[in-house]
């Protein structure tokens, strides 16, 4: 995990958003004290995420059932 100041992480933002997005964590300190955490947003997302491949997963594996005998139209309304 990296710190940095208040005063360097205003000075280098986009750098630091690089360096986030990449999957490191970072602990932001104001006056030696940490104040903040910047962590990947995609982080927390990984439950839903792995929810999210499963379920196609599963879904690939099944054979179709029924009939597709409906028009576009019939679909949509139009």
């Amino acid at each position: 995990m990296k710190t940095i100041s208040a005063a360097q992480a205003r000075l280098q933002f986009c750098s630091l958003l690089r360096e986030v997005a990449a999957g490191k964590v970072v602990t932001i300190l104001a006056r030696g004290k940490p104040v903040a955490t910047m962590a990947p947003a995609q982080a927390q997302d990984m439950p839903r995420q792995a929810a999210r491949s499963s379920l196609l997963q599963r879904l690939h594996g099944q054979q179709p059932l029924g009939s597709r005998d409906w028009t576009r139209g019939e679909l949509y309304g139009d």
